[in-house]
């Protein structure tokens, strides 16, 4: 959510950069009814003054005491009541004007740097490259078949159970997962993240606060039917609401979370695109990287949240670029966003494997998250998010860029303590 003093303030720029998000805004309605409000509050305000003068003059006693009071002035007791009908009748018409005000300012996106790429997604720039995209020999190139052929991976019988897109993970695919998320959450903690385990179910409120049910979104996420109870698509939902409507001790050091959680995607309308297998589907686990800080620091975290990524890619050998994405990419919340996408040797180019988004204070004013600044003022905090792994990918990118001629996967050193030292699989 944005600050209606700042949409106030830059009207048309709120205006251009929600359109070139891919957001339809009604500006100026948002503004007609900011300026009912306002109205409204005067009029209350005036009225506040009236009785306070009033009940000044009649000796400090309340309208309402002063009826009950002998020798008090018959008139100015009725011109008391005609106050306090008139101050009832405005905020009666406040509240639903309130809500409106509210409604319409959800509606508006994050706004985003004038350095970004415009456009949708085939605008994002690149920013770097790491690793080696030579060509290579494969024993089986699609994932699916080299895990399927060796009893590792089960989408048939996924589908049995749950339906399409869903699977069984078995042997040492689940082995290597574990692997991963234990080597991805004890680098988080050399770099200061606490672990956390989060609920997989989040109220309205939380996901809304979040931005996660903005401009079709809602698509995306599973409703649990008669409840107000979302299933979370990302440890990111729940993480955001763990200090909704709290004042943080951020001063010295922010708030740093590593969340582990499944992510449940619907995934709607997103079949035939780069859907084969692992790549997309309704189920997959999921290392968060979070950050709580102040606003001078945002910038910063980025880097380093972007600089934990690499690290991560580069450990596990899998070949990388970072790409700064497009304004018309960024989805609702986000500011300023890059994604780092894997070499896939199969297909011959780059997949997305990882994101990060710093989502400035957008969040926080949804979701009442604040800190005491200078003099005790309470400001906004920020808030940052980046995946360390989603392991349904990561698993694609190690079979492939792993894979050896003889069909066997190698383990990178990196994971090996994890593993018992297996080397391949």
């Amino acid at each position: 959510m944005l600050d209606i003093q700042f949409i106030r303030d830059n009207k048309d720029l709120v205006a251009k950069k929600s359109k070139q998000k891919g957001y339809e805004v009604d500006i100026d309605e948002l503004l007609r009814v900011d300026k009912q409000r306002r109205d409204l509050l005067t009029e209350i305000e005036q009225i506040r003054a009236e009785k306070n003068a009033l009940a000044k003059s009649n000796d400090g006693i309340s309208v309402s005491r002063a009826e009950h009071s002998p020798g008090r002035d018959p008139e100015k007791i009725e011109k008391g009541k005609r106050l306090k009908e008139k101050e009832n009748e405005l905020e009666s018409k406040l509240n639903p004007v309130s809500a409106q005000i509210d409604k319409l300012l959800k509606t508006v996106p994050n706004m985003f740097p004038d350095d970004t790429p415009i456009g949708d997604e085939s605008a994002s720039k690149e920013v770097k490259k790491w690793g080696n995209t030579g060509a290579k020999s494969f024993a089986v190139e699609d994932h699916v078949s080299w895990a399927e052929e060796r009893g590792l991976l089960d989408f048939e019988r996924g589908a049995k159970v749950a339906g399409n897109k869903f699977y069984f993970e078995l042997g040492g695919l689940v082995e290597l997962e574990q692997a991963v998320f234990q080597y991805a959450m004890q680098l988080a903690r050399q770099h200061n993240f606490v672990p956390i385990s989060v609920p997989h179910m989040v109220n309205t409120q939380i996901i809304e606060g979040t931005g996660f049910l903005a401009k079709g979104d809602e698509e995306q996420i599973y409703k649990v039917q008669d409840e107000d109870l979302h299933l979370i698509a990302t440890a990111e939902i729940p993480i955001t609401g763990f200090h909704s409507g709290e004042i943080l001790d951020i001063n010295t050091s922010p708030k740093l979370y590593a969340g582990i959680s499944p992510a449940y995607r619907r995934e709607a309308g997103a079949y035939g695109k780069h859907s084969k297998g692992l790549y997309r589907v309704h189920q997959f686990n999921k290392l968060e990287l979070y950050v709580f800080c102040k606003p001078e620091d945002s910038e910063h975290w980025h880097q380093e949240l972007l600089a934990i990524e690499e690290e991560i890619c580069q450990a596990l050998e899998i070949p990388y670029r970072m790409i700064r994405i497009a304004s018309g990419d960024l989805g609702a919340p986000a500011y300023k966003k890059f994604d780092i996408e894997y070499w896939s040797p199969a297909e011959n180019t780059y997949r997305e494997l990882m994101s990060c988004s710093n989502v400035t204070d957008y969040q926080a004013r949804r979701l009442a998250i604040r800190y005491r600044a200078d003099k005790g003022k309470t400001e906004f905090v920020h808030t940052l998010n980046g995946t360390a792994a989603a392991y349904s990918r990561v698993c694609i990118a190690l079979i492939e860029n792993h894979q050896q001629q003889d069909g066997k996967v190698q383990i990178p050193a990196a994971l090996r303590p994890y593993i018992a030292g297996q080397t391949n699989i």
